[in-house]
């Protein structure tokens, strides 16, 4: 049985909330991105859109920065659930999304 969808918004957010972004500890880092990308892979493509539209601008890039290195380890099915994630944060977070990812100097 999926879980609901308030309880996948609140998944979103606790996985973003507290983004490993100033540690050296690359473990950390892997486990973060495993955690955030089990969320993502979990959410029903009706509900993509709804879940990004909820995040605020630096949520968005958070976000974003994760879809790229989701991309960076592809896994079974995870490239075509992360394109369909990266749609629908660039229709929120626009072009300068990605440019902020890809300058970033902090990485997750």
């Amino acid at each position: 049985m999926a879980p609901c969808t308030g309880n996948m918004m609140g998944a979103l957010q606790a996985a973003l909330k507290n983004p490993p972004i100033n540690t050296k500890n690359q473990n950390v880092k892997d486990r973060a991105e495993g955690l955030v990308l089990k969320v993502l892979t979990a959410f029903k493509t009706s509900d993509i859109e709804k879940a990004v539209q909820s995040l605020d601008k630096t949520k968005v890039d958070l976000l974003m920065k994760y879809i790229y290195k989701g991309f960076e380890r592809p896994s079974e099915n995870s490239s075509a659930v992360l394109l369909q994630w990266h749609e629908k944060a660039l229709s929120v977070g626009g072009v300068g999304s990605i440019v902020r990812v890809l300058t970033a100097r902090k990485t997750v």
